[in-house]
């Protein structure tokens, strides 16, 4: 686990510094010797009568009597913070739970070591502190370690090992870690406590917010990894808290999506609690330990051995759909898009759901691709330069139980010869994924080897140029006892093996294709989010989501990630029913903050059944501006940069860097009214500089920096204002 402070402008660190937390996956281990590190510039100072302090250059972490961790940000000579600054605070910052009655520990300060630090992450200090506590007649020991480094001054790392040094055996229900207070109102005046906005990494249920302004009685689990109600789950384990001046985040983040909840909720008094909550429902028999394996997040990811893979370059391409046939689109209606799609320079045909017989088998649909026409289909766009990408969901297998709004399952092909690649419940029974699917187990070798040749066929023998693999969350706990497994978290686990088993093949068969992953209306889960070109913004509800998984993905990827905008329709919904209507046409909020622009459009077929997404002559003039202006600046391949803060700067504001030019995109907080004000030009070095509405090519003058504070241009706009600042 890891202890973070952040600045507020800088969202991305709301992934990069956080109190990474301990995991579900115990195990025996002995404690690392160190190795002779270099110098290290942060200071430990340990007052053995009761407190602990380890500066960075950036930041201080005290660990108080209690055990509480505070993070302070060192800014312009003060000390910034969210965290409960009452001095004689006792509240505990981790603590066991045994038969249901929490256990608490307290340090012991003057048995402290500190020892030099020195690895992948660089040079560093490194801190024991011990602590004993007698849990029912057994009597326990614990070691908190904290970690930090010259090269990640706002993160202290934090794990954490318990032994049973008693006779008897210790039966542990939870492990409670990382436990916070915060306040927004220590450094500002007449605010409640909870007045601060939030990021909630959770993949709980679709269309469902993950940036929220925390109000009175809000409460959320966040529970991360293993699978929920519906099929969801995964997740990126980290909840974010940030105000105008200053942020913090507690979360874990390892390459695997271990099971665990980072509980939020408001209290009483007003105060934010938040912890890592992890399901141990384990029992130490006497010397036996519990030990939380280090964990890291995004920054030091690929310092540990996660290495993000450059997109292929088609993957900043315009995308067209067609799903705005849904479920029974044909050959025919495919390739009639065509010419509208070389007019409007759109590079990208996706042949979405429902083109095969069953999932698992995944062999063409007779009644709507006979024969070999889905291979004649793509033929047929290569010959006009386009590329087609194709719509599927791995591990989801019909077993003849259940049914989705398409069509009622049938017993995959699959599952009949191969039973005992099924994941098992603890009943014994063929347990559920999304949609109600059975699943294969990703972690036995067989099925990655199944994936890689429905791969094979897909990319080389019918030629698609990539995938959609859609509806992507996790995978059951595993007990099907003929698998072996150590712990029935090894499937959910091992899920990751499959996604890159279907990036690589297909990146070595075709190198420049795309292969995407959309975890429909929820965060991504790490276990397969290493293993894709392209991310995608996933069934958003409305604008204001593209905006904000635009600016998460980037976060997480990297500010060139390639992330799809989703198709624009989605850009505006109205809830009918229990259905949408879907009418979206904001370019602006993907082309803005470097995201890549899609549609569904249906065009020429004229079924009235299809009319909220037919290509008007009104739509065909926009979508052919818009898409020729995302063509123009191709922003998706430009830096993002991470200059405004979510929640406080008004109007909410993006920018991204390209060709020596900056691109801002601002949004007025009601898109149906005007917003009339001075927007910040913030990133610009000094000199003087042109402005251009590249949104309808208004010239809006000069402006000049003196490279210390953002310059101001008055603005009048509605819904959005793009511009383009160049010497």
């Amino acid at each position: 686990m890891n202890s973070g402070i952040l600045t507020p402008q800088s969202v991305r660190l709301a992934f990069l510094v956080v109190l990474t937390l301990l995991t579900s996956q115990c195990s025996q281990r002995e404690t690392p010797s160190p190795a002779k590190p270099e110098h290290s510039d942060i200071q430990v100072n340990v007052n053995p009568s009761g407190q602990l302090i380890v500066t960075t250059s950036a930041a201080e972490f005290h660990v108080l009597p209690s055990g509480y961790i505070q993070a302070f940000l060192l800014k312009g000579g003060a000390k910034l913070t969210l965290d409960d600054q009452r001095p004689s605070t006792t509240h505990h910052a981790d603590y066991l739970v045994t038969d249901g009655k929490p256990t608490e520990f307290t340090p012991d300060f003057s048995k402290v070591r500190v020892l030099d630090a020195q690895g992948k992450l660089g040079r560093g200090k490194r801190v024991e502190i011990p602590a004993n506590i007698q849990a029912g007649s057994s009597q326990v020991q614990q070691t908190l370690l904290l970690e930090a480094y010259d090269d990640l001054p706002n993160v202290v790392l934090v794990s954490a090992q318990v032994q049973n040094t008693g006779g008897s055996d210790l039966k542990i229900d939870q492990m409670v870690l990382q436990s916070h207070l915060l306040d927004a109102s220590t450094f500002q005046t007449k605010v409640p406590s909870y007045d601060m906005w939030s990021f909630h990494g959770s993949s709980e249920d679709w269309g469902k917010n993950d940036v929220i302004k925390l109000s009175k009685g809000f409460s959320q689990e966040n529970v991360m990894g293993g699978i929920l109600k519906g099929g969801y789950g995964g997740g990126i384990p980290v909840v974010a808290f940030w105000t105008a001046n200053v942020g913090e985040a507690i979360g874990h983040i390892e390459t695997l999506p271990l099971t665990l909840s980072l509980p939020v909720k408001v209290e009483k008094n007003g105060e934010v609690a938040a912890s890592v909550t992890i399901p141990a429902n384990t029992t130490l028999k006497p010397h036996e330990s519990y030990s939380t394996p280090r964990t890291f997040l995004a920054a030091f990811l690929q310092k540990e051995g996660w290495t993000l893979p450059k997109p292929s370059s088609e993957a900043y391409n315009v995308s067209w759909c067609g799903w705005g046939y849904e479920f029974n689109v044909t050959p025919a209606q495919m390739i009639g898009t065509i010419p509208k799609l070389k007019e409007f320079g759109i590079k990208w045909a996706t042949l979405d759901d429902r083109w095969f017989d069953t999932y698992g088998d995944w062999h063409p649909r007779s009644e709507t691709f006979p024969g070999d026409s889905i291979k004649k289909m793509v033929q047929d766009f290569h010959k006009q330069g386009e590329l087609v990408q194709l719509w599927w969901l791995p591990l989801g297998v019909e077993d003849g139980q259940g049914r989705w709004e398409s069509h009622k399952y049938l017993v995959s092909k699959v599952v009949q010869e191969h039973p005992d690649w099924l994941i098992l419940d603890k009943n014994g029974k063929h347990a559920r994924m999304t949609r109600d699917l059975a699943a294969l187990d990703p972690s036995l070798p067989e099925v990655q080897a199944y994936y890689k040749s429905l791969t094979e066929k897909f990319i080389r023998d019918w030629d698609f140029d990539g995938s959609k693999l859609d509806n992507i969350y996790t995978v059951p706990a595993c007990y099907n006892p003929a698998h072996h497994h150590k712990s029935p978290q090894d499937s959910v686990n091992a899920m990751g093996e499959v996604y890159k088993t279907i990036f690589q093949t297909t990146r070595a068969i075709k190198p420049e294709s795309v292969t995407q992953a959309c975890p429909c209306g929820t965060p991504p889960s790490l276990a397969w989010l290493p293993f894709i070109d392209q991310a995608v913004t996933a069934d958003p509800v409305g604008a204001v989501q593209v905006r904000r998984r635009i600016k998460m993905y980037k976060a997480l990827l990297g500010p060139e990630a390639a992330v799809y905008g989703d198709h624009v329709e989605l850009s505006e919904m109205t809830r009918v029913g229990n259905s949408w209507d879907e009418h979206g046409t904001d370019f602006a909020s993907t082309i803005g903050t470097g995201g890549v622009v899609g549609t569904k459009f249906v065009w020429p077929d004229s079924n009235p059944k299809f009319k909220r997404v037919a290509l008007t002559p009104e739509k065909d003039q926009h979508w052919k501006k818009w898409i020729g202006i995302y063509n123009d600046k191709m922003l998706s391949k430009g830096t993002f940069r991470d200059l405004y803060v979510y929640g406080y700067d008004t109007p909410e504001g993006y920018a991204i860097e390209k060709d020596g030019k900056m691109y801002y995109a601002f949004f007025s907080p009601d898109p149906a009214k005007t917003w009339k004000g001075k927007v910040e030009l913030r990133g610009l070095s000094s000199g003087t500089y042109h402005v251009l509405d590249y949104g309808d090519g208004t010239d809006l003058g000069t402006i000049s920096s003196d490279g210390s504070k953002a310059p101001q241009l008055a603005a009048e706009f509605r819904g959005h204002l793009l511009i383009e600042v160049s010497k």
